[in-house]
């Protein structure tokens, strides 16, 4: 009988997780474009909320899950899909993390849980786009202020997913708890460590991801440096061949002959 129970249990958490991430995919459609691949959208709020109803991994995974399809269906955030899976399951994890923390008050709580999960999210995002960058061989400067545009528009996103995810999910956690779901709003994993099974795979994951990455943002710099060289190379080329052709003409006494124009 536990063991069914348990079953069901584990049913319902993939359930939620594939509820919760279908959200999140959504919410990132509901958004209002800006230049420089900025966007106002929807799909924080819902990683917020899942990270703050039904805890660190379950939100974590539904809002990386979500958050890395939507990249992964775009031809424009194709490439960032896997940095994506793990800033928006930092965000999801941080915010379940502490909203089942020793906090007392759960309004307070929830608050707390919901700025550091969008504040870990904007940490990350920043620091991944402004490492690009530099990679891509932009100066300082200019990826200064292409850092200053994003971060102004993750923090309104920020702003906007807290106001809406905090009484949203304490309004859908009270439904939860009269529905007989309580166990999943308030149900404590069994500490293994901070080296556990999943920490590892996420580690191994990251690190691999960052190195792919910086490795492809290499090869396109040196690919860039490349073609702008074999450009500059060929402007040269044609520099020096009209520096003899106006030789020519000048020793031989000749000026360049004017365009005729045609009659209609």
């Amino acid at each position: 009988m536990n063991n069914a129970n348990e079953n069901r249990k584990r049913l319902y958490r993939i359930i939620v997780v594939g509820l919760m991430a279908a959200l999140v995919y959504i919410g990132n459609y509901m958004e209002i474009k800006f230049q420089n691949d900025t966007r106002i959208h929807l799909g924080n709020s819902m990683c917020l909320l899942a990270g703050l109803l039904f805890g660190s991994l379950t939100g974590g995974l539904a809002s990386g899950i979500g958050g890395g399809l939507y990249d992964l269906f775009s031809p424009i955030y194709i490439t960032s899909a896997p940095m994506t899976f793990i800033n928006k399951f930092a965000m999801g994890w941080t915010a379940g993390k502490i909203n089942r923390s020793g906090i007392k008050n759960e309004y307070t709580r929830t608050l707390i849980a919901a700025v550091c999960g969008q504040l870990a999210y904007i940490a990350l995002y920043l620091g991944k786009s402004f490492i690009e960058q530099l990679i891509l061989g932009n100066p300082f400067e200019t990826a200064a202020s292409v850092m200053a545009t994003k971060a102004a528009t993750s923090c309104i996103n920020g702003v906007l997913a807290v106001i809406i995810a905090v009484p949203l999910s304490i309004a859908l956690k009270k439904a939860l708890k009269a529905s007989g779901f309580s166990y999943m709003t308030e149900g404590k994993p069994v500490s293994k460590g901070y080296f556990n099974p999943l920490t590892t795979v996420l580690t191994v994951f990251a690190l691999a991801v960052t190195a792919g990455f910086a490795i492809r943002l290499s090869a396109d710099s040196k690919i860039k440096a490349a073609q702008e060289e074999k450009e500059q190379s060929y402007v040269q080329q044609i520099d020096d061949l009209n520096s003899r052709i106006d030789f020519l003409y000048e020793q031989l006494g000749m000026t360049y002959p004017e365009p005729q124009e045609t009659e209609e």
